[in-house]
């Protein structure tokens, strides 16, 4: 908070210094030195070599004036937007102060019980609604720092990350070897902030969409067209839903004494799984296989399958997914396109509401069954070179979630009805730890829309290449085998 910005400004005018005093030292080298090789007194070999080791170092000077003056400008800038990140710092800090916080010099944040007159300390002191409400608005007041205080060091990032460019020979074939950059380039992102920002992708995939929905639209334009199918294989195609199971399923995991009737249901179980993947039915085979394993752990969905082979889950998709928000996503896309000048491309992650659907065909009817599902991805609108309308286009995945468990009270019929099982028994076999209830969950494929057309959006699933049964030799090579 202390920080004397004006060492920036400072330091700027002393490169700018640097640069007149490199313009001096040229024209006095292009004259008495440069020049020599020019007259006509002096030709041949020597004097063709020498001019071409003489053109370098002009050259090299002339870069050198550039190279100053591109880091006074950008000490120029970063005492502008350090100023500007440190008033808005300033006013957080002054405004949590006005809301009866007390902010140490570290940036904790805690309710000021010594501001209360006495009754309102008694009542805070024996009220834990009230203890419980100050310790929340301290929390919020917390982030907001927090949050004020990441943006100063994602500026500060960017900062160094500009400098470092700027002073990085940036053509390896000047005749140099690390030496003055001759072409320095301005910052492309719309602020040193947002370089920071850019260059600071979580690691943690779970992290990556809220990443990505932090950085301004031209940054997201920016990096997709620089390294897209890196972040998308990181994840900023990921949706933020916060999916919960919406019910307890049989409850408590290994609570209860196994009987003989279990074991023989286990059995009966393995038989059921084993068979459901003889016939064709992988997807069910395989998530019943992974509850009688017990581990628990939540298992990826191959939600293309899901698409290829339930047309009805693929026409809710398109419809209620894609058509029915694609006009808004358009509309708010534009909006930051133009708001940003009109010139950039810029990037706008969007994610549809989730719904809940039982999916109709009969391997995906016993492998999931009800579920919930949405879609997740990001409208891109790119200008056009010749001044036209820009291009605007969705780029989506299919995301599902559910619950493998067990509803007391039902069963569940396979092989056309020749089988039945009892979802109590199954439900059982959770209890008395023969099986493990556990979620799933995947995302599909990308798919692509032109909301420019007028043709309704349509998902071609991808060629799936196969039976899926015991004798396809490529059995293994993908989801639900």
């Amino acid at each position: 908070m202390s920080t004397d910005l004006t060492a920036l400004t400072t330091a700027a005018g002393k490169w700018d210094e640097m640069a007149a005093k490199f313009k001096t030292l040229e024209g006095r080298y292009e004259k008495d030195v440069h020049g020599v090789s020019l007259s006509g007194a002096w030709i041949g070999l020597s004097a063709d070599a020498a001019n071409a080791r003489f053109t370098v170092t002009l050259e090299e000077l002339q870069g050198a004036q550039r190279e100053a003056k591109a880091v006074a400008l950008i000490l120029r800038d970063a005492h502008t937007q350090l100023t500007d990140l440190h008033s808005r710092l300033k006013s957080i800090r002054d405004d949590a102060v006005r809301a009866g916080m007390r902010v140490s010099d570290q940036g904790m944040v805690a309710f000021d019980t010594e501001r209360l007159a006495q009754d309102e300390r008694a009542a805070y002191m024996h009220d834990p609604d009230f203890q419980q409400t100050a310790r929340t608005r301290a929390n919020e007041w917390a982030e907001k720092l927090a949050q004020a205080v990441k943006a100063v060091t994602d500026a500060d990032d960017g900062i160094r990350m500009a400098l470092d460019a700027a002073v990085l020979d940036s053509d390896p074939m000047d005749g140099t070897f690390n030496g003055f950059n001759r072409k320095p380039r301005a910052n492309p992102y719309p602020s040193l902030e947002e370089a920071g920002k850019a260059a600071g992708m979580p690691k943690d995939r779970t992290d990556v969409p809220a990443w990505w929905q932090s950085l301004a639209p031209v940054t997201r334009g920016i990096l997709l067209k620089e390294k897209g199918d890196e972040l998308r294989a990181a994840g900023i195609m990921d949706p933020q839903y916060p999916w919960r199971s919406p019910d307890p399923g049989s409850g408590q995991y290994d609570v209860e004494e196994p009987t003989p009737e279990d074991l023989w249901f286990h059995a009966r179980a393995l038989a059921i799984a084993t068979a459901g993947d003889a016939i064709g039915e992988t997807g069910a085979s395989r998530n019943m296989l992974h509850y009688l394993r017990g581990t628990g752990e939540t298992l990826d969905l191959d939600v293309d399958r899901i698409l290829a082979d339930d047309p009805g889950f693929r026409s809710e998709i398109e419809n209620q997914h894609v058509a029915k928000n694609q006009d808004a996503w358009r509309r708010q896309a534009l909006g930051e396109f133009h708001k940003a000048g009109g010139v950039e491309t810029v990037v706008v992650p969007v994610e549809s509401r989730a719904k809940h659907t039982t999916l109709e065909s009969d391997e995906w009817f016993h492998a999931v069954g009800s579920n919930a599902h949405n879609v997740s991805g990001f409208v891109t609108v790119t200008p056009d070179s010749h001044g036209g309308a820009p291009k605007v286009s969705l780029d989506y995945q299919v995301n599902v979630w559910d619950r493998y468990n067990w509803d007391p009270g039902k069963s569940t019929s396979f092989a056309d009805g020749l089988v039945s099982i009892s979802d109590d028994d199954m439900g059982r076999l959770h209890k008395v730890g023969f099986g493990q209830e556990f979620d799933m969950k995947g995302g599909s494929s990308t798919h692509h829309h032109d909301l420019d057309s007028s043709t309704p959006p349509t998902i071609t699933p991808e060629d799936q290449g196969r039976e899926g049964t015991r004798g396809d030799v490529s059995r293994g090579e993908e989801k639900n085998r």
